[in-house]
């Protein structure tokens, strides 16, 4: 089928988004509150923040602040795969914090292990799938990358399986497959949108107060207390979680540290059974391919297919825009590459198209810090790995909050800060070179130009 007309009628909209499930939005603030904590951000950042600053201390006051509605950006527009990993995957962790690998992997098969629990205690249905995800050789070269940590995998005792090309097209069959490894444990399948109001009715339970439609454009502090300026009122607290993602920082000093880069996803109609069982995919789970420039892929509840990834576009000077949420000549490519994987498929269409913007650093995982004195925290940089890193990112923010001690703040990831970024017009031209040498390396079998691997050498490595 032709790709375009396979996306002539798909709909210019997130498709978690586009449901009549999706609830009321709650009244903006309006005057003066007080509140022990006020969370900014209603996203997975701020809403594990507050959820988790009650479950601490329910007698506590928390207010969150979200500036439009509840899970309407990142949070609530992804692909819904929910990792273990708290950095972005285990070979960037072996390569900067490798004294604490092991601990770090530890901390993040707990964490989702605490989120399956958390979802099943306050009955958040979201379509909690933990089927793990299965990484895919699609080039010789890739295979050599795919398999190089087995010994330290296996030593770490997580629960990999390689493959064959036999093995893995068993799985899921696509001609385009060499091989995989198959991280059985580490991933769950979720709805993102579903758990984000999920969680947005668990804080309410919990008697957290949620303002949406209350973006903040200022914050202030008196020494003791700081205040934050929504259009139509002030939430003024003891102590502030910023979890803001991408959008502009409350504190200036992010601004060196995170860029935004735009992300574009497809979904499809629900498959039939005979499309399903042409393809396979039994085990339902999340897919990755090992390009630089990766796509990432997911069965959904319903058996559509969403599919996204591959084109990470940066904007130069940095602009976030709605309308960069639409960008057709990658729609187009991802439909293409599509058919190329799924030829089995000719004939499925696509229902929605769409794309908006995710926080990324130089490290590819989240960083962590405090300002005013302790008593505001932050958590930055998830760079699409967010689902379930976020609620780690929150427990940090937490910790530090509460001026203690503990396992978490003493890592050395968070402890330390990412490279920043050079100040534009720099940063852009850095960044769109680094975007061509990353495909250049596609087209010659993975061999990375000078520019990359003096990257390598500085601890920046990128992949898309």
């Amino acid at each position: 089928m032709d790709p375009l007309k396979a996306l002539a009628d798909a709909e210019r909209k997130p498709y978690w988004l586009d449901t009549p499930a999706r609830p009321e939005p709650l009244p903006r603030l309006f005057g003066h509150t007080n509140a022990d904590l006020v969370v900014v951000g209603g996203g997975f950042s701020g809403l594990w923040t507050a959820l988790m600053a009650k479950e601490r201390d329910p007698g506590q006051d928390v207010v969150l602040l979200e500036g439009r509605r509840i899970g309407w950006a990142a949070s609530g527009r992804n692909g819904g795969f929910c990792m273990a990993t708290l950095t972005h995957g285990l070979p960037n962790g072996l390569e900067r914090w490798p004294d604490e690998i092991a601990r770090l992997e530890h901390l993040g098969v707990e964490n989702l292990d605490e989120i399956e629990e958390t979802l099943t205690r306050y009955g958040i249905d979201c379509a909690f799938e933990r089927t793990g995800e299965l990484n895919v050789a699609t080039e010789p070269w890739q295979l050599e990358g795919l398999n190089e940590h087995l010994d330290i995998i296996g030593e770490l005792g997580l629960d990999y399986v390689p493959m064959d090309r036999d093995q893995v097209r068993a799985e899921l069959d696509s001609p385009t497959y060499l091989g995989g490894l198959w991280d059985r444990k580490g991933c769950a399948m979720l709805d993102p949108a579903r758990l984000a109001w999920g969680l947005r009715e668990a804080c309410l339970r919990l008697g957290v107060r949620v303002y949406e439609r209350s973006p903040v454009r200022s914050l202030h502090d008196d020494g003791v207390t700081l205040s934050l300026r929504t259009p139509h009122g002030v939430a003024a607290g003891r102590r502030v979680a910023l979890g803001t993602g991408v959008f502009p920082p409350l504190l200036r000093r992010l601004r060196h540290f995170v860029v935004p880069v735009y992300d574009y996803a497809l979904m499809t109609e629900p498959l039939t059974a005979s499309q399903l069982g042409a393809i396979g995919w039994g085990n339902r789970q999340g897919v990755g391919d090992s390009g630089n420039r990766f796509h990432y892929y997911r069965l959904t509840a319903d058996n559509r297919i969403l599919w996204g990834g591959y084109d990470a576009v940066y904007y130069n000077g940095g602009l976030v825009k709605p309308e960069y949420d639409q960008r057709d000549e990658t729609f187009a490519t991802l439909a293409r590459h599509f058919f190329t994987t799924f030829p089995q498929l000719d004939g499925v269409r696509f229902t929605h198209r769409w794309g908006g913007v995710i926080d990324t650093c130089s490290r590819f995982s989240a960083f962590y810090g405090q300002a005013h004195g302790g008593r505001l925290a932050y958590a930055a940089g998830y760079t699409g790995m967010g689902v379930g890193a976020t609620r780690f990112g929150a427990n940090v923010m937490l910790d530090l909050l509460s001026g203690e001690r503990t396992p978490r703040t003493e890592l050395r990831m968070v402890k330390e800060k990412p490279v920043p970024f050079p100040p534009e017009p720099v940063r852009s031209g850095v960044i769109q070179f680094t975007r061509w040498s990353i495909a250049q390396a596609d087209r010659h079998e993975g061999r990375r130009n000078l520019w990359l691997r003096a990257l390598d050498r500085m601890g920046l490595g990128f992949d898309s």
